[in-house]
């Protein structure tokens, strides 16, 4: 696949303004505000925030991209799930710390937060972390309820070294690199992992709003073409799954980033994903590899 970096330490590459070419030379994460967490196989920071295909719309393929505006996806979660009165602090913090009159109080566990909570595996041991947890806690700081996100975007295959290097000179790059997008991690793991992850939470009596998952538009795109794209909306309930995907805003000027918006959610259930999962409805004819070894077979 050929394809170009559009956002390069959150700006475009071709971006000369202070701001960029400070994130470039710290090799700094605008939207973090501290050193980019995203890295190459060799162990090298890669920088690149979003990639677009030649012949198709950009694609995020860092989740730290997902965390732009202050970790607004948190508090769009938070306000999906306990109202739009809702205040936002840090898990290990909590029970001390008070919140605007009015507000309801929202505990979050992640990274930078608070640490992650690992959920059990199968066998007893090790076992799987969700991104993130937000706990709604009463006037008394008792917990009241939760939910649970994943957020995910998409790795790469082939590499954008060439195109990495040159912008990282201050360099223009003519033509596209050969970086594209592993669509299969979502049959691999994507889709079996949020299915576990949603039974697990299922059977925790204040996980009243399930599962929330959090995505570029892509990649919510090619689960929905996956699963048939025939899921069926239900409200929030212990069992549910959300989908919240997101996309990128309109170009901006030098020295900006650009915005990061909510494009669409859809709530089902854990099940109806498990379902389309195993019983895709998206098949080829009937056939089609008797048709194929025909005409192979016609050709020698």
């Amino acid at each position: 696949m050929a394809s170009n970096i559009i956002e390069f330490f959150g700006y475009s590459p071709d971006d000369r303004s202070t701001a960029a070419r400070a994130a470039r030379e710290d090799k700094r994460c605008p939207f973090l505000g501290d050193t980019c967490q995203k890295n190459l196989s060799d162990g090298a920071i890669s920088g690149a925030c979003t990639l677009k295909p030649a012949t198709s719309g950009a694609v995020i393929c860092c989740p730290y991209r997902l965390y732009a505006n202050r970790y607004r996806i948190l508090v769009d979660v938070a306000r999906k799930a306990f109202g739009d009165n809702v205040e936002l602090v840090s898990g290990q913090e909590a029970r001390s710390k008070s919140v605007e009159s009015g507000k309801t109080k929202i505990a979050v566990f992640g990274k930078r937060w608070g640490k992650e909570l690992r959920l059990p595996n199968r066998g007893k041991t090790g076992g799987y972390f969700v991104d993130w947890v937000l706990a709604k806690l009463n006037s008394r700081n008792d917990l009241e309820e939760f939910v649970a996100i994943e957020v995910q975007s998409i790795d790469t295959t082939g590499n954008y070294q060439s195109e990495r290097t040159a912008y990282l000179k201050e360099s223009s790059f003519e033509g596209y690199s050969t970086a594209g997008f592993n669509w299969e991690n979502v049959n691999k793991r994507i889709l079996p992992q949020i299915i576990y992850k949603g039974h697990v939470l299922r059977r925790e009596r204040l996980c009243k709003s399930g599962l929330f998952f959090v995505c570029p538009k892509p990649v919510y795109e090619k689960i929905r073409e996956r699963l048939g794209g025939k899921l069926l909306g239900y409200g929030l309930q212990p069992g549910s799954l959300t989908f919240m995907w997101y996309d990128l805003g309109a170009s901006v000027a030098d020295g900006a980033t650009r915005d990061l918006i909510l494009q669409g959610n859809l709530t089902t259930t854990v099940d109806q994903v498990a379902l389309a999962f195993t019983s895709p409805s998206n098949l080829p004819d009937e056939n089609v590899y008797e048709e194929a070894i025909r005409n192979e077979l016609k050709n020698h």
